[in-house]
């Protein structure tokens, strides 16, 4: 009712201004001094202007805006539907031979821009006149960073968020933004004054609205606004912003994420529209971390359908849900299936002729797959040979392999089976007409086995959060981050390649271990202890992305880079797959045949497990043990390539 009486209000008054503008024109026009004529003609003349100006105004939906939001795109289409019934007028009045001069229609234009203009900022100064007078208590906030995304996040709360937040001002290490106003805010300062901001204007809430810093300078930022007491929020980083619009239901608490955040690539999107956009694509393991983020980029993208196949139902549901609601036009075909079911990959691959594929499905727990070692070969050594035989089959134009730095030098059974897996797609490239690649990569932030799900619930038990080695490293990458750069090396894609992705530098686990502490409000060693537990079957003290004979080439990709692999002894390996078949039942024997293929590899062995593990020791001071660096990762050869 109340938005049908504005709309009322504003055609009444559009009447108005249409009907007495061209009056003001004419009388200017003339200097006062108006022949009776002219006036008698704009009299009769009346009727159709108010028709055909309003009828315009209405075809431009005028009346169906909420005016209080009002911004530039909406005095552009005052402007259009204003420019469109002056044509229109003017067309009419050589129709019915009007002694009017031209220049009336030029004067009623600008006069009818700056009043239908007018009305409506009449319309949002009352609605911020009357929202200040707002009696509800309303928290002071402090946003840092005045670029676009702080921008962004100003206008969201200025004009949907009034009533319980109010922006006091910026914070920018910019000389040039110090002290220039942004929506009605000061950018009052650098980041080292946060702490005097906050107090001297009693701030409530910190907004960090820098999704393309590195997590360096989130950390520092964060370290500053812990002195504060505030509330903080943060805008995710790009990679998470999948179409880069930031809003304020994107804010979340400031996440372990954020403080390794890595300096953002910018995507060649045109690229891998090329070789995605109008194709079937298939994705294994679709309901998985790797695989549903893969599905959510390559929505963006356009293709003709993606086959979203999984062995569990829950999961490939809820990313088939998750799609249809963000892409209803999208083709979407969700499949149950295990990879290890030849016959069904087969019969999938016949009837969809998927055109790309992007194979993510795959055991990747470690401890477990040393105690299981058959499922890991029969999943990710004959998951990976039938899906990637059926791609030949049925004539697959392109099939990108997602690996691991596990499977380099490998001291796992998981490790030795993502390599055999990558042997396979060599192997196979030689021979078949699809291009076969392989993406290897280290941990991801947040995904399904992560120590990160792990330390977070130990944290909220109260500890102690248990870590193997004090000593121990990782590479690591956000899952975003690691989907858009597979789907950039898939541009790539000739065959037979192995790509490697930058990592940047390895994080001691124990460090994350602290910050997650932090984050959560709580002092390690004092609130949260640790305990050392002791490596696990086939776990590394640091993890490899080449092996010592392996280097890589730089591509056109930053971050993205060849590398140069030894050839595959194909007799060896076919020799091998077929003694695998019938050793299913005896894990010792798959082992030996394991090391047969990956001569590095050193089964693990109960006795070695108690040789070598001293049993759990628990902490209460902070250690101070110098990290140790891999031996064999290929940062100095990238460094060199750039």
């Amino acid at each position: 009712m109340r938005r049908r009486l504005v709309s009322l209000a504003l055609v009444v008054a559009d009447i108005l201004v249409v009907s007495i503008v061209p009056f003001i024109a004419l009388y200017l026009r003339f200097d006062g001094i108006v022949d009776a004529h002219y006036y008698s003609q704009l009299v009769s003349y009346l009727p159709a202007i108010v028709l055909i100006q309003l009828t315009t105004f209405y075809l431009f939906r005028l009346y169906h805006r909420l005016w209080r939001y009002a911004s530039i795109h909406e005095l552009v289409v005052i402007v259009g539907a204003v420019t469109v019934s002056s044509a229109v007028l003017v067309a009419y009045s050589n129709i019915i031979n009007s002694i009017l001069p031209g220049s009336i229609y030029v004067l009623s234009w600008l006069f009818t821009i700056v009043c239908i203009g007018g009305s409506r900022l009449g319309l949002r100064i009352l609605h911020y006149l009357i929202r200040q007078t707002h009696s509800n208590p309303i928290q002071n906030v402090l946003i840092i960073g005045a670029g676009d995304a702080g921008a962004m996040i100003a206008r969201e709360i200025t004009q949907r968020y009034y009533e319980t937040k109010k922006i006091v001002g910026f914070i920018d290490d910019s000389a040039y933004k110090s002290n220039q106003i942004l929506f009605g805010a000061r950018v009052l300062g650098p980041c080292s004054q946060i702490h005097r901001i906050v107090q001297e204007q009693s701030i409530s809430e910190i907004i960090i609205a820098m999704p393309s810093v590195e997590g360096s300078i989130v950390r520092q930022i964060v370290q500053e606004c812990k002195t504060t007491q505030c509330n903080v929020q943060i805008v995710p980083g790009i990679y998470e912003l999948i179409d880069g619009k930031v809003s304020v239901h994107q804010l979340r608490n400031v996440d372990l994420e954020d403080l390794l955040r890595r300096e953002p690539v910018q995507l060649n999107a045109e690229d891998i529209a090329g070789y995605i956009k109008g194709h079937r694509v298939l994705v294994t393991g679709a309901g998985g971390s790797i695989g549903s983020e893969l599905c959510r980029q390559i929505a963006r993208f356009s293709p003709e359908q993606i086959l979203l196949l999984g062995k569990g139902e829950n999961s490939i549901y809820e990313i088939h849900q998750e799609l249809g609601r963000k892409y209803p036009d999208l083709n979407l075909s969700p499949i149950i299936a295990d990879v290890r079911d030849e016959e069904r990959i087969n019969d999938i691959f016949a009837t969809y002729r998927p055109e790309i594929v992007f194979h993510a499905a795959a055991h990747k727990h470690v401890p477990l797959m040393e105690l299981q070692p058959l499922e890991a070969v029969k999943n990710n050594v004959f998951g990976t040979k039938n899906v990637a035989q059926a791609a030949d089959r049925y004539e697959t134009k392109i099939f990108i392999m997602i690996s691991t730095d596990k499977a380099v030098n490998p001291t796992s059974v998981m490790g030795c089976t993502k390599r055999v897996a990558e042997m396979i797609i060599q192997s196979l490239n030689r021979e078949s007409k699809t291009k076969y690649t392989t993406v290897r990569f280290g941990n991801v932030l947040g995904s399904r086995g992560s120590v990160i799900p792990l330390f977070k619930k130990q944290i909220a038990a109260g500890g102690p959060i248990t870590i193997t080695h004090p000593d121990i490293i990782r590479y690591f990458m956000t899952i975003p981050e690691a989907s858009q750069l597979v789907l950039q090396a898939g541009a790539l894609a000739q065959g037979g390649e192995v790509f490697v992705l930058d990592m940047g530098k390895p994080v001691k686990i124990l460090d994350m271990a602290c910050d997650l502490i932090e984050l959560s409000g709580l002092v390690p060693y004092k609130d949260i202890k640790f305990e050392f537990t002791g490596l696990r079957p086939g776990e590394k003290m640091f993890e490899e992305l080449l092996t010592a004979e392996e280097g890589t080439q730089a591509t056109k990709y930053k971050k993205i880079f060849r590398a140069k692999l030894r050839s595959v002894d194909e007799k060896k390996l076919s020799k091998v797959l077929f003694q695998f078949q019938n050793q299913f039942n005896d894990s010792e024997e798959v082992k030996r045949l394991l090391q047969k293929l990956i001569t590095v590899y050193k089964p693990y062995h109960k006795k070695d497990s108690q040789d070598s593990s001293s049993g759990k020791l628990a902490i209460a001071e902070e250690p101070t043990v110098q990290q140790e660096t891999p031996a064999f990762y290929p940062a100095e050869s990238m460094e060199a390539s750039h």
